[in-house]
């Protein structure tokens, strides 16, 4: 029975060791974090678009934050610097994910800014990446013999889009892409290095 009591309160310890490491440390090391000065909060619009790109589990195949470059070539791949906490203080919840079956999007705003690009890549991935196993979202879309006015048409590569129609993009659609476009987290997070008080060396008089 000593024994029994023994390791029961070994595990209670080693249960509350680790709780504290990893949930209440963390927590508060960042429950206060204000976020960085280029940080912007989510406009209704990115909003709306971040819950679609949740419902159409874009999360599953996409990550939301880059390596340091000493643990791997994000870097290299134009994917932009570390994330750091306060990259995240609008998210909730947060959208790291955890499988790169795709691209890190968390810098695509700045990769590619082009409303139209997106919209199109949305509709059919393959006519702007050959090769890509990115689904397409044609439900996003509603497919018209001719455009009424305050559509989004769709401009699609040559041979893309339906012969004699036009492809517009629904509420959706344009939300998601805007959502897209805000991911953008090019800002400093980083003081800048201090200069240094010497000037220049003299050079040697002659």
């Amino acid at each position: 029975m000593e024994n029994e009591i023994k390791l029961a309160a070994g595990a209670m310890v080693s249960l509350a060791v680790a709780t504290a490491a990893l949930v209440v440390l963390p927590y508060v090391q960042v429950r206060d974090l204000a976020p960085p000065e280029g940080l912007k909060p989510y406009t209704s619009a990115q909003l709306r678009g971040r819950e679609v790109y949740i419902a159409n589990g874009c999360v599953y195949c996409h990550t939301q934050q880059p390596r340091d470059r000493n643990l791997g070539p994000d870097h290299e791949r134009g994917w932009g610097r570390a994330s750091v906490p306060g990259d995240y203080v609008y998210d909730k919840p947060h959208l790291l994910g955890s499988m790169r079956t795709g691209p890190d999007l968390f810098n695509i705003g700045a990769r590619q800014p082009s409303k139209d690009w997106h919209l199109g890549h949305l509709y059919q991935p393959r006519a702007y990446v050959p090769g890509s196993i990115m689904p397409a979202y044609p439900y996003l879309f509603e497919t018209k013999a001719a455009a009424e006015p305050g559509d989004e048409v769709v401009k699609l590569p040559p041979g893309q889009g339906p012969a004699g129609q036009v492809v517009v993009a629904r509420p959706e659609a344009l939300d998601l892409v805007k959502y897209l476009q805000g991911l953008d987290h090019t800002y400093p997070v980083l003081p800048a290095p201090p200069r240094s008080a010497a000037g220049p060396a003299a050079g040697s008089a002659s």
